[in-house]
Parts: C-alpha cells; sequence; structure tokens
C-alpha cells in the first residue's frame, strides 16, 4: 500500500484528493498550517500534522517519522487579486516553500511529486482550446509562481532524479457527494460558489466583470472541471510515476466552456431560485476565453471525468452550501 503526503491537503481541492486518495487504498499523511485549509476537512483516516512547508525542519522531521512513497504538492496561495497587490508573500510562500519542500524530498530519498499547477500560466491564450505546448505568459504573479514553481521541478528532475507531473487545471468546482466537505474560501472568489451564496441569500447580487467580450452574450466563457474529477487525476498521476512514467505536464478541464451567464442560469435552474445580478467593469488581466484540451491526460493518464454536466457539478455545490451555509464554521 502506498504512502502519499499531501501538503496542503486541508484546502479545497487538496482535501477533497485526499478523500479520493483513502479510498483508492492509500494511506495518506496531510501537513497544513491552516492559512485558508480547515482541519474539519481533512478525512478522518488521514494523518495530520500542523505546520508550514517553509519551515525545513518541520517538513524533515514529517519524512523522517513516515515512510513517503509521492508527494502531492497543493500548498500555495492562490488569489490572483492579492498576488498582484502582494507579490512577494506569493514568491515566498509559493517559491520558497517549494523550494524546501523539494530539498526536504532529496535529503530524503522521495523523488516522486505530482503538483497541483493552474491555467494561469497561459495568460491570455493564442488557441482555444488550450494545449499543454502552447505558450505560457501569466497575466498576474500567482500564475507566473506556479510557472516558476514547475521550472523548479524540471531543473531538480536534471540535478537530483524527481520525476514530476505537474497538472494544470482550469475551473474547479462543486463538492464531493457526500456532502461532508465542498468549497470554503475567505475571500470567496470563484464564480459557483459566489452565485449560489447569492441564491441562499448571503449576498445581494453576483457581479459580473464585463459583459461586452467577443463570446456569444458577452461575458467570459471558462472550462469547468469538477473537483473529484480533479482528485481522481492527481491519484492516477501518482500511479503512473509510480509505475516508472515519465515527467509531464497536463491540463485538466472539461473542454467545453460556459459564460458567466450561462453559469448563472444554470444556477437558477438548480436551485429554483432567482439569482440578481450587477455589471460591473472589467477586470484587468481576464481573458474573454479559457477552455483546456484534456486530450493528453485522458491518452496518457486513462483520465475520464466523470461528472462533465454543468449542472450535476453546480448540483453537488448546491449540496455542500445547503448543509453548510457557513462553510466549515456550522
Amino acid at each position: 500500500m502506498k504512502t502519499v503526503l499531501v501538503p496542503g491537503g486541508a484546502g479545497y481541492i487538496g482535501s477533497h484528493t485526499v478523500y479520493a486518495l483513502v479510498e483508492s487504498g492509500a494511506e495518506v499523511v496531510v501537513i497544513d498550517n491552516l492559512e485558508t485549509g480547515y482541519e474539519k476537512a481533512i478525512h478522518p483516516k488521514a494523518r495530520f500534522y500542523r505546520g508550514d512547508i517553509r519551515d525545513c525542519a518541520f517538513l524533515d522531521s514529517v519524512f523522517s517519522h513516515e515512510s513517503i512513497d509521492a508527494v502531492i504538492h497543493f500548498a500555495a496561495n492562490s488569489l490572483v487579486g492579492e498576488s498582484m497587490t502582494d507579490p512577494l508573500k506569493y514568491y515566498d510562500n509559493n517559491v520558497g516553500g517549494t523550494r524546501c519542500l523539494l530539498r526536504s524530498m532529496v535529503r530524503h530519498n522521495i523523488n516522486i511529486v505530482v503538483f497541483s499547477s493552474t491555467a494561469a500560466v497561459y495568460g491570455e491564450p493564442e488557441n482555444i482550446p488550450i494545449l499543454e505546448s502552447d505558450r505560457t505568459a501569466p497575466a498576474n504573479a500567482y500564475g507566473e509562481t506556479k510557472l516558476a514553481m514547475e521550472r523548479m521541478f524540471g531543473w531538480t528532475e536534471l540535478a537530483h532524479g524527481i520525476r514530476y507531473v505537474s497538472l494544470r487545471y482550469f475551473n474547479a468546482c462543486g463538492a464531493h457527494e457526500c456532502g461532508e466537505i465542498g468549497e470554503a474560501h475567505k475571500p470567496e472568489t470563484h464564480l459557483i460558489p459566489i452565485v449560489l451564496q447569492a441564491a441562499g441569500g448571503k449576498r445581494e447580487n453576483v457581479s459580473v466583470y464585463g459583459s461586452d467580450y467577443d463570446t456569444r452574450d458577452g461575458t467570459c466563457v471558462r472550462d469547468y472541471v469538477h473537483v473529484m474529477d480533479l482528485a481522481e487525476a492527481h491519484v492516477l498521476a501518482v500511479d503512473h510515476l509510480l509505475k516508472g512514467g515519465k515527467s509531464d505536464i497536463f491540463n485538466l478541464g472539461n473542454g467545453v466552456g460556459f459564460t458567466v451567464s450561462e453559469v448563472i442560469k444554470t444556477a437558477e435552474n438548480v436551485t429554483g431560485r432567482p439569482i440578481p445580478v450587477a455589471v460591473a467593469p472589467r477586470r484587468a488581466g481576464d481573458p474573454a476565453q479559457l477552455v483546456a484540451s484534456s486530450q493528453k491526460a485522458r491518452d496518457v493518464l486513462g483520465w475520464n471525468p466523470r461528472t462533465p454536466s454543468l449542472k450535476a457539478i453546480v448540483g453537488t455545490a448546491w449540496h455542500w452550501h445547503r448543509s453548510h451555509p457557513n462553510g466549515y464554521q456550522d
């Protein structure tokens, strides 16, 4: 039975991946400083160490106490707007933390890591759908740090033989079908939970940033992928590397784009409630369209999203929000 260390395993995508790992039969060790994650989100069968990945002595102690076969690395700050006002925080935590993690992995002879990357490395896309081979030109400091982390993995493999898979995913959304874990950020910046907060009376309206894009209804188009489908891709990526697979980069998305207005209408249909909208000016750096080609992940990893329907995705998120209107404070 493999043992997987999950830095950032108390966060949104990290906690869902821990559930997927446990369901696959893996032993799981979670480390998290709980800056943005929640201890309640950690699977009860996972072993939890509270600490920061920038603390190299802490990492060394965990690797010394646990027999780790692979690492899935989620620990990072991820707010695009904040990254533009405080870029040094993002370089310190995202890049500096990854440096400490890789140093500790080298010291303890751990040579497999799966990395939580992002479509933000592409910036304004040149082609739709986006391929892994397309140009990377991040439009914000968050995407720039994630790209720097990807490159750090490449150089570390060359020097120390650590093999890696980088998963560039698009708009993560939805919740585990058990309803015990879901999406809860402070502040909340993701569209679907914001829309559902409005449906649940937690917000007066939903701000739609720009209605004059060159899209079918003037609002931005994004590729929404269910969080448990993302979690499954991480499990498959670990298995790929454990079986001797080579380092690689994969996009994760459904390959279908929905506009902001379409997401709102879908949420109204799922919840049966009207959702007030306020049109606001465009946000700097928001591409008109971001849609992934995930064919490579399907071909190499055998990844096949089980919940591609936007209505079904929103349905799982609504189940979580109705039972946890205050997130993990409930």
